[in-house]
């Protein structure tokens, strides 16, 4: 099938034949790159990856949904052209060497155990605003994730930003050294997939492992204020030899320096002090937390040839993506409303402490947190689980709704006087939740992705509306005056 033709090419079957050393059934051209049938564009090159299913078995499905043609390790059903190559995975990463190659861009990797799908999120916002941008979908940072986002890069990229993840050792380095960025940063290191790492040292040195593909002349970003930042910049300076340091944070000695926060608990205004230059950038999110993230984002801006001016002025207005601490109206029965505060894509202590903090600077007549187990933090979970009771305790939290086996710890290691539910089951929280909550409330809810703490979120949405459409309805059947 020929793609529209007001979409430029991103791959032509001759180019991908030549990266992966494929052979193509007919000549095709690809618009863009897809996984997933459900959510492929007409003009898509459908690449049959194996992983939770063997891609290989839609391939028929991806032909009926417009796909230009499937890049494929064996033979499958269906009439599209074919891209086959011995192994899918090695293609796709064949591919993203060779986009790599062919674009000027200039390539920016970030990781971190907390913050790097935010930073991410800053960094594309502002380098759309300055020239052709590209970035990751969603949090595309695993061993496919990466190479995928790579191989969509277009030629005419002038800034690209990638995310770079991991849960068990030896995973960033190669993925680094696939990307090949100019500038690498680490977000902060905190108790996150201890369970594959064993130890809160060794998470550094892996996440420290960033550096290994960044190029000559490049920088090694750090955390000024993170208890590993010497650790962090000594390993950079091992793996990247003739690269710049350079750091953020509120030390005294970070390049990027935080110098103002302030909140009127829906939003901050944080003011940040880089080269000589002192600008302030308003964001739809709160917590001190985020002011960090604000400080890291301009200081890569800055090392691509952005002004900390024109940094500022675009990420101004930022929003968090879905689930890391976005703020929303629930309509209760009756026509009432409270503030959903949604933080449930991931978690781990670092953030659940910092999501606590911020929830005390928010606005609301009661304050109430729903929170989930943290997940992949090894065998010191009890005890990091209990450790989260005084923030709970300082958050000045009315009620408290736990979820999940791991936050029995928590539960028990709570004060009496603390209100709170505890289940293994988040579904039992449902109606629960609903029925705690009273207008004027402000509710957050957190927890590991893994935890289901985002199809409370869900629920909680689909019952606001049908408490919206209910009161809208009685207001339309209302007896009227005469």
């Amino acid at each position: 099938m020929t793609p529209p033709t007001s979409i430029p090419p991103l791959w032509t079957s001759a180019d991908l034949a030549l990266a992966t050393g494929g052979t193509a059934t007919a000549p095709f051209t690809a618009t863009s790159l897809s996984i997933d049938t459900r959510s492929l564009e007409p003009g898509a090159l459908f690449i049959a990856l194996t992983d939770q299913r063997d891609g290989h078995d839609f391939a028929s499905a991806a032909d009926a949904a417009g796909a230009s043609a499937a890049l494929v390790s064996r033979p499958v059903t269906g009439d599209g052209p074919r891209l086959q190559v011995p192994d899918v995975l090695s293609a796709l990463e064949a591919m993203a060497v060779a986009a790599r190659a062919r674009s000027g861009a200039v390539r920016c990797a970030v990781t971190g155990s907390v913050g790097k799908t935010s930073v991410k999120e800053m960094l594309a916002q502002i380098f759309r605003a300055t020239g052709a941008a590209h970035w990751p979908e969603k949090s595309f940072n695993n061993h496919w994730g990466v190479p995928l986002t790579l191989a969509r890069m277009p030629v005419e990229t002038e800034r690209a930003v990638f995310e770079i993840g991991m849960s068990t050792p030896g995973e960033i380095a190669p993925r680094s050294k696939l990307v090949r960025p100019l500038h690498a940063l680490i977000t902060k290191i905190a108790p996150a997939h201890l369970e594959g790492v064993g130890s809160i040292e060794g998470v550094a040195d892996e996440k420290a492992d960033i550096y290994a593909g960044v190029e000559a002349h490049g920088s090694i970003l750090v955390p000024a204020d993170d208890q590993f930042c010497d650790r962090l910049t000594a390993h950079g300076q091992r793996l990247a030899p003739m690269a710049e340091v350079f750091s953020f944070g509120e030390s005294e000695a970070a390049t990027s320096r935080v110098t103002g926060y302030d909140s009127d608990g829906l939003g901050a205004r944080i003011t940040i002090t880089l080269s000589g230059t002192r600008a302030t950038v308003p964001i739809r999110a709160v917590g001190e937390h985020w002011a960090s993230n604000v400080a890291a984002a301009l200081l890569v801006a800055w090392r691509t040839g952005i002004s900390v001016t024109d940094a500022a002025d675009a990420l101004a207005g930022y929003n968090p993506p879905p689930g890391r601490g976005t703020a929303e109206t629930l309509t209760l029965p009756g026509g009432g409303e409270a503030l959903l505060v949604d933080d449930a894509y991931n978690a781990n202590p670092e953030s659940m402490r910092a999501a606590l903090d911020a929830l005390k600077a928010r606005p609301g007549t009661r304050k109430l947190a729903a929170l989930g187990e943290m997940l992949e933090i090894g065998p010191g979970s009890d005890k990091a689980h209990a450790g989260l009771a005084a923030s709970i305790e300082g958050a000045d939290i009315a009620s408290v709704f736990l979820a999940g086996a791991a936050m029995g710890a928590l539960d028990a290691a709570l004060p009496a006087a603390v209100d709170r539910q505890y289940t293994d089951n988040v579904s039992a929280l449902h109606d629960v939740v609903k029925n705690a909550l009273k207008p004027g409330d402000t509710l957050l809810i957190k927890g590991s992705n893994a935890s289901g703490m985002g199809a409370l979120v869900k629920e909680l949405r689909n019952w606001s509306q049908y408490n919206k459409a209910a009161v809208m309805e009685a207001g339309q059947n209302a007896p009227r005056g005469v």
